[in-house]
């Protein structure tokens, strides 16, 4: 699944933005910060793919009435 392996990848590639942004540097929190504004749409793209796939396999979550 190519959504996935993208979450993959911006989780990768925020983790030393994150450990400087832990130690106190600013500029890395903001870039953290972004990067996971990034990652919460990529998880989302993610988990609408996998509903609409079961969906499609008649295994989609029960409907509300």
């Amino acid at each position: 699944m190519e959504t996935f392996e993208q979450l993959k990848r911006l989780v990768a590639e925020s983790e030393m933005d994150v450990l400087k942004g832990a130690g106190g540097n600013k500029a890395a929190k903001t870039r953290a910060r972004k990067k996971m504004q990034e990652i919460k749409a990529a998880a989302q793209e993610v988990r609408v793919g996998l509903l609409d796939a079961g969906e499609a396999d008649g295994e989609g979550e029960p409907k509300a009435s």
